[in-house]
């Protein structure tokens, strides 16, 4: 390839974008609605060249904003944002009189719940695009912290149903653990465990597809095996039926709602920009004991790092195939911690079906699983007993010692249920 080649496909690779598709999900068993989540694609193409994976991202973001013009549009760095809106932290009486008078229309205002972050959510002036509102915003914002509003993808997704193998004996014994999932919603009655789920979002809780296989990995279910067979899981659906669901906002929300849960664990296998908001609402969890672990998502090693697995002190997690090898779309983070299987491997759909997955999405529960054997409960003096155990349990891989493939290891490495 020539150099000027080399070099447009470097800036390519450069542009902070987190891609996506819509999958439609068929209505469940019930009388559960059909909903659809925007996942990062599947590549399960080893051949396929990084320029192609590239477009392909692009060419699916570009996809849902014509689709969806009213509700998602890019800003100047080319991440997908609620249309239309900015963020304000911390409001006031007066910043928010300042809005009113620039032309801004208040949606909301609100606390995050456990943590007593304010925010505000508004609505710019017809016509203008989020980058001019964040320029007009902050200067009637008295010094606060304004921001457009992004959405996260989930970095993974699952195959057409398929008959599992013959079940195997369970890898690790019950668990009585807490587990939080911030995700789309989960079919409960396809998994072990309790499941207690809320909504962040318009129509939420609902099941998908990613919701769903994301808390199969952690409990098990339906001759799947969890990381952590019977725990109770705390869901947060930050996507309903909204096609500008799993927003910055949401997901700040969801946290909240997990400190006051006492959830000690909480697993995110979403990817997006940086966002204060969130970022202020991680640090803010973390404070009061709460473990977040997040994936690196599927965007490539060349990607720009993604959040919130870059967020400081956030554990993240890439995926592996079959053969222990780091799947090539793997993302970055900021720092890399461990790694767990991603790929060559089952979960269950919406359904309770037997599903292929692949992609980092599908890591981040099972490290999840294995951390929760060690932290019960949100405390800030067994955070760090809590990771020497499970750095116990890493195996490591690639170059001895911690690297930026595999981090300090492979972490539940036969959680997997292999695909037939």
């Amino acid at each position: 390839m020539k150099a000027g080649r080399w070099i447009a496909l470097a800036a390519l690779l450069a542009t902070p974008v987190a891609m996506a598709q819509v999958v439609p999900l068929p209505s469940l068993p019930g009388g559960l609605p059909r909903v659809s989540l925007p996942e990062v694609p599947l590549v399960d193409r080893v051949a396929q060249s990084v320029a192609g994976l590239a477009q392909d991202r692009i060419d699916r973001l570009r996809d849902l904003v014509r689709r969806n013009p009213d509700r998602i549009e890019l800003d100047r760095q080319g991440n997908a944002v609620r249309a239309g809106e900015v963020v304000m932290s911390d409001p006031d009486d007066a910043a928010i009189a300042a809005a009113g008078r620039a032309g801004f229309r208040l949606i909301e205002r609100s606390t995050i719940e456990g943590l007593e972050i304010g925010y505000a959510r508004f609505a710019a002036p017809r016509g203008m695009s989020v980058d001019r509102a964040l320029r007009v915003m902050r200067k009637a914002a008295g010094g606060r912290e304004v921001s457009a509003d992004p959405l996260h993808f989930a970095s993974g997704e699952a195959g057409t149903a398929s008959a599992l193998p013959p079940p195997a004996p369970p890898v690790l014994p019950q668990s009585g653990g807490r587990i939080g999932i911030i995700d789309g919603g989960v079919n409960d009655g396809a998994v072990t465990g309790r499941v207690t789920q809320s909504g962040f979002a318009a129509g939420a809780p609902v099941a998908n597809n990613h919701g769903t296989g994301i808390a199969a990995l952690i409990a098990g279910g339906s001759g799947i095996r969890g990381g952590a067979p019977g725990a109770g899981l705390f869901v947060a659906d930050v996507y309903g039926r909204d096609p500008a669901g799993g927003n910055a906002t949401a997901i700040a929300r969801a946290l909240g709602w997990m400190v006051t849960q006492r959830v000690p664990i909480v697993t995110i296998s979403l990817v997006g920009p940086s966002n204060p908001l969130l970022a202020r609402t991680i640090a803010a969890a973390q404070a009061k004991g709460v473990i977040i672990v997040a994936a690196v998502g599927n965007d490539g090693p060349a990607a720009p790092p993604s959040f919130p697995a870059s967020y400081p002190g956030v554990i993240a997690v890439t995926g592996v195939d079959g053969r222990n090898r780091a799947l090539i779309e793997a993302g970055r983070a900021s720092h890399l911690d461990y790694a767990a299987p991603g790929a060559d491997m089952m979960t269950l759909d919406a359904n309770g079906r037997p599903v292929a997955v692949r992609g980092t999405s599908f890591a981040a529960p099972l490290v999840a699983a294995r951390l929760s054997a060690y932290y019960g409960a949100p405390d800030l003096g067994r955070y760090g007993p809590a990771i020497r155990q499970l750095d116990g349990e890493a195996r490591d891989l690639g170059p001895r010692g911690p690297d930026k493939s595999f981090g300090k290891g492979l972490i539940c490495g036969d959680c997997r249920t292999p695909r037939k």
